[in-house]
């Protein structure tokens, strides 16, 4: 296991005034609903996501800043909400106020080279908070900038691309599509590929609303007396990666017995996370944990959603089960866990979600509780295939686990071979317990006799 480094990765980062960038062209002025599946009270943050570029010769005198920053004006056109701003109307209920006032946008410089991050390039990233400035007074919900991109130069010519995104306005999967068509504007294309849809109507409750599923992800929990829950206790959390490639993969495979190990490997990982993170957090062992997943439902409408919708179109379905039982139990019985909770996810799944959205006036959360873990896979969303024209990233996804929510993302080491990278956020003692359980689990010996190269964990913030 690798340890963290001693000798973290310092750098200056200069700013130019941030700017709000608007529409090249005029575009309707009009007020926009959200969904009830957008404004649900789970999805009022900020989402920080990064991407790393090359040097291309081919771009030789060109500035990535300018580029993008032309190329985000023609593309808000088609994208005009993101220019406008979040206004609150009766019951709560989210409305985008098209304005056309504009996205924030930041050019910087960074008196660093790509290399001196590392290889393989892995969160969490040295001087965040300089490479996607929190510009004083943005980061609100309401009355503030949707989008906010920051374009940090780099001294080995290439560059870094940092964004937050107002998660009430787009999935992972909406914000790829976005950001494939800034992609398109910026290497010239005259026209995007695909049509942006808003149609937010699509994810609303019927009338009258039907609640026609248990929906546990949002249970209001309390503490019996005889086992009181532990209230999330997130001070001085630390955030580490730790990669999953193909050894360690088809060694957490081969402990699951022959009629599971056809499952997918975000199930895999999941499973070998939650039981590390669980075992890591010191709960009594009669407390109840819940994995609650981020199923990406598009595929289970029929007819299929329209393609071009940039919307949140997913659910949390929750796995629930004790401390004691997931410790005792071997990985398989968490990997079923979470194969069923995907599996009840159907269109009456999202509806009933959206109804129960309405039912009790969206101000329903996850518990509050360090016992709640949430995986959000963002493997195949696409964020590192966007291309400005210096070619695809190196790496694209989050900058950091966002408190109880980890995010899976897509990794390549020094050979070029393909694997996963997760972000965890813990109390540091938590954080070390962690890694120790993880470690364990992948000194286990598979049944074939196998053996599996040691997990590497970036360095902690």
């Amino acid at each position: 296991m690798a340890a963290p480094s001693s000798i973290p990765l310092k750098f200056t980062v200069r700013r130019c005034e941030p700017e709000l960038v608007a529409p090249a062209k005029p575009t309707p002025y009009e007020q926009k609903l959200l969904s009830d599946i957008d404004d649900q009270a789970s999805l009022r943050f900020q989402v920080p996501v990064i991407s790393f570029y090359q040097y291309e010769p081919s771009m030789e005198g060109k500035d990535p800043a300018e580029v993008i920053r032309e190329a985000l004006a023609q593309t808000l056109v088609c994208y005009y909400p993101f220019a406008g701003r979040l206004r609150e109307g009766a019951n709560g209920k989210l409305i985008v106020d098209c304005t056309g006032e504009g996205v924030m946008f930041i050019k910087a410089d960074a008196d660093v080279t790509l290399e001196q991050f590392g290889e393989p390039l892995l969160p969490p990233f040295p001087c965040s908070d300089e490479l996607l400035y929190n510009v004083p007074n943005s980061e609100g919900m309401l009355n503030c900038p949707l989008l906010l991109i920051q374009v940090t130069r780099l001294k080995c010519g290439g560059f870094i691309f940092a964004l937050r995104l107002n998660h009430v306005m787009s999935d992972g999967t909406g914000l790829a599509q976005f950001l494939f068509a800034l992609g398109e504007m910026a290497r010239g294309v005259a026209t995007h590929s695909i049509s942006p849809i808003w149609e937010r109507h699509l994810l609303d409750a019927q009338h009258p609303a039907g609640i026609t599923f248990t929906h546990r992800e949002y249970d209001e929990v309390e503490a019996p007396v005889t086992t009181p829950i532990t209230i999330l206790p997130f001070d001085n959390p630390v955030q580490r990666s730790f990669s999953f490639g193909f050894a360690e993969v088809s060694l957490l495979r081969s402990l699951l017995p022959p009629h599971l190990r056809r499952c997918t490997t975000f199930e895999l990982i999941t499973a070998c996370l939650w039981r590390c993170r669980t075992l890591a957090i010191n709960l009594d062992p009669d407390e109840e944990v819940r994995m609650i997943c981020v199923v990406n439902a598009r595929s289970k409408f029929n007819p299929l959603f329209p393609s071009g919708y940039y919307g949140n179109v997913f659910v949390f379905p929750a796995a629930i089960t004790t401390v004691k039982s997931l410790r005792e139990k071997p990985l398989g019985y968490a990997v079923e866990l979470i194969k069923q909770v995907k599996a009840s996810v159907t269109e009456e799944y999202v509806k009933s979600v959206a109804a129960l959205m309405v039912a009790r006036g969206k101000r329903i959360h996850f518990p509050n509780v360090i016992g709640t873990y949430i995986i959000s896979d963002l493997t195949k969303v696409g964020f590192e295939d966007t291309d400005f024209g210096w070619d695809k990233a190196v790496f694209g996804g989050t900058m950091i686990a966002v408190g109880v929510i980890s995010f899976l993302m897509p990794t390549k080491n020094k050979k070029g071979e393909v694997g996963s990278v997760a972000s965890i956020c813990l109390p540091a003692p938590a954080m070390e317990r962690f890694a120790k359980e993880l470690e364990n689990m992948l000194k286990q010996q598979p049944s074939e006799g196998k053996k599996s190269k040691s997990i590497s964990i970036s360095s902690a913030l």
